[in-house]
Order: C-alpha cells, then structure tokens, then sequence
C-alpha cells in the first residue's frame, strides 16, 4: 500500500490551455489497459527536458535528446509503457524513429517536432506496429482535460496514478500548471525520474525553459531514490504553451519568474514525492535531513548514503532501531576529513547520538516508537558548516524483492 499517498482526485487536476492529450489501449504488453499517451502541443509551445545520465540509455532517450536539439519546435509527444526500448540496439532507434514518423503524419508536423517516450521492460524490441497501429485513436481522444486518464497510461509498477497542479497570479493573469509522474521502482534519478511530465501556460523568454526544468528536478526527483537504480529511459520534461498572455518572463530573479518558479518546484516536488510515498513494497516515508555541510554536495553524499543503505532500509522495515547503521553510513559517505566526534544524529525529535556517541539519555523504546511511525525524518547535523540537503526515500521491504522477481512474469 502507498504511503500516505491518497487516490487521485481528477477534480484537482486544471487543464493547461495550449496541450490537449489522449490516451488509448495499444496493447503493447497487456491487453485491456492504457497504454499509449500522445500529447499535442499548439503552435507557439516551448518544450525543454533533461534526460538519464545512464551511458546504456534507451533509444527513444537518445532520439528525444537528438530532436530537442534540432531546434525545430516540438509539437507531439508520445509515450509507451510496457516496453522500454532499452538496450535494443540499432533496431530500437529505428523503432523509435518510427514511431515519430507516424504520429508526426496524424499531426501534420515534421519527424523531428515529435518526442518518443517509453517505459516498461528493458532488452525485448519494441512492438512498434502496435504503437503506430493504437496512434489513431489516441490522437482521436485529444482533450486538454485528460491528465487523469494519462496518468493512468504511463504507470507500469505503479499502484496508483501521479498527478498535481498548482495556479498562480503573475500581472494579474491566472498561471496554470498540471503534471503527472510514473515510477515506483529502479529509482535514483540522478538528474529527474523514470517519466515526468509538467505543462504551464505561462509566457517565458526563449532559453529560460530548460534553465527551469534542470532546477526543477535537482530540487525534487533529483532528490529522491528507493532502490539506488539509475533507469535507463529517465525522462522529465517541462511544457510551457504561452497562452497566459501576461507579459513574458525573462529572469527568474524577477517576482514573476520567482513565482513561477516556485509553483514549478511545488508541483515536481508533489510528484517525486508520490514517487516514494509509492515505492515497490514500501511500508514508510523517510526524509533525511542533513545539516552543517560545508557544501550542499557533501550534504547529498551523506544523505544518499543513508537513503540507499539496504541495511538502514530494513531496519527501517522492522522498526527496529539498529541506528548504528545510519552512523555508519555517514562515515563512508566519502568526506575524507569527517570528525566523527561532531556529528549528532537525531530521529524525528528523538536525539539518538551526540559528538559521535549514543546520547546518555536516548533510550531504545524512544527510538522504536519512531520507527513504527509510516513518516519519520532522520536528521544529522555535521557541524562542519551551514549547508543542508533533504533527500526523500522509503523503506526495504519483502514486497519489493517478490514485485522485481516477478516483474517480467
């Protein structure tokens, strides 16, 4: 069950004017359910991303990446899910090439305006006569108000469908902005998430949209992890339709661009976020604080030491609080010049070890009623400096190993 994750409520969910989206049952792994999402952009739209930093990245990565960079301007998206397309070789692009062809001759635009997405199994080839077969009738469904129903589409191990959105004002002008996440395995981003979606409608200065999407992940799905897998087709794009029609924005120093921003984070926050809350087999939602860091880097190093620990995930599964495990993550995070004899480690409002040692007065029971907790927050504090980092995880349970060794069956 997720954690503290609640159904989608799809009256929550605000269309983005300038993107319409339909989904349709392709049948690309399993019959009888969504799994083919094309979105369609008006004219005018910006489109900017960032991608896996897996050196074995799947093929319709290194085609979205190839037709960013082209500089026409991006018009369809089309996503998969059942199938990865990764390590699929020649053939894979050309599947996925394939793909854009197809939907680029319903849309009436070029190849190289439309991005392929996928998601799914790793190493079969893609069943792209299905895909190009099921594009009719997604582009049939187009409607600006079906982020639900593409939520839905693009889950594999999911076991519920992400979505958020958030409005604000900007010059008196009603700024929109919806999007929707999949992943609940293979998860350390190390750049965004397995796939994310986030269209505004908001007026920005060319250039400035992929400046946004790369501080948007490094502030939320660069900042989560539950199994310290890298995916192969890690894609998060950001959509901007420039249909608000306040004045554009041209730097985020700016209150506009400030609060853009800011809505930005929130909504890709909410949905790394869902990420964890539904991670295979998860049982808790963990944050890990660090603090007094000379470096936010070295913050991070600490806290995805901690994060991806196997042995701190289950005790965390067992609520039992085995907490030296957590000290020694932090001493092989990799900062050579740690004094181990400054660092205080709290649980939740429980003060665990202090100057590198259990605290005199920190009893097991205190520890144990935390770790029974579906959220805790572990904080450690290196008194080295004054930066912190937050990184978002979940607990190691059975479930995950029987989800994974099932996964292909």
């Amino acid at each position: 069950m997720p954690v503290n994750l609640a159904p989608l409520d799809t009256s929550m969910l605000l269309p983005v004017p300038g993107l319409r989206i339909g989904t349709t049952m392709a049948g690309v792994r399993k019959a009888n359910r969504r799994d083919l999402v094309v979105f369609a952009l008006d004219e005018g739209a910006q489109v900017a991303g960032v991608f896996t930093q897996n050196r074995f990245c799947a093929a319709p990565v290194q085609v979205c990446q190839a037709h960013l960079s082209a500089g026409p301007a991006i018009r369809a998206l089309v996503v998969n899910t059942g199938n990865a397309n990764a390590g699929t070789g020649a053939p894979g692009l050309a599947a996925a090439q394939q793909t854009c062809n197809a939907l680029a001759a319903i849309a009436g635009c070029s190849p190289a305006q439309v991005l392929p997405f996928s998601t799914g199994v790793i190493m079969e080839p893609l069943p792209v006569d299905r895909i190009t077969a099921g594009l009719p009738a997604a582009w049939a469904d187009l409607h600006a108000a079906h982020w639900a129903d593409a939520a839905q589409g693009i889950m594999t191990t999911d076991t519920l469908p992400k979505a958020a959105s958030r409005q604000v004002q900007i010059d008196g002008h009603t700024v929109t902005i919806t999007g929707i996440s999949k992943g609940a395995g293979m998860i350390r981003p190390n750049m965004a998430t397995m796939l994310g979606f986030v269209a505004t409608d908001a007026v920005l200065a060319p250039g400035l949209l992929q400046t946004l999407v790369r501080e948007a992940a490094d502030r939320s799905f660069n900042r989560i992890t539950i199994d310290g897998d890298t995916s192969t087709n890690d894609s998060f794009v950001l959509m901007a339709t420039g249909r608000a029609g306040h004045a554009a924005i041209t730097t985020f120093d700016s209150p506009a661009g400030q609060a853009l921003a800011e809505a930005v984070f929130g909504v890709a926050q909410t949905l790394a976020q869902a990420i964890v809350r539904d991670g295979e087999g998860a049982t808790k939602f963990i944050t890990v604080q660090i603090d007094g860091g000379r470096t936010e880097d070295e913050c991070k190093l600490v806290a995805y030491a901690i994060a991806h620990s196997p042995l701190v995930k289950t005790a965390f599964f067992a609520s039992d609080p085995n907490l030296g495990r957590i000290l020694a993550a932090v001493g092989y995070a990799g900062i050579p010049d740690l004094d181990q004899a400054l660092i205080d480690l709290h649980l939740d409002d429980v003060l665990v070890a202090q100057a590198g040692g259990r605290h005199p007065g920190y009893q097991e029971a205190d520890g144990q009623r935390v770790m029974k907790q579906a959220e805790i927050t572990v904080r450690v504090h290196l008194h080295r400096g004054e930066a912190s980092a937050t990184v978002w995880t979940c607990d190691l349970s059975h479930d995950y190993v029987s989800i994974n060794a099932d996964y292909r069956s």
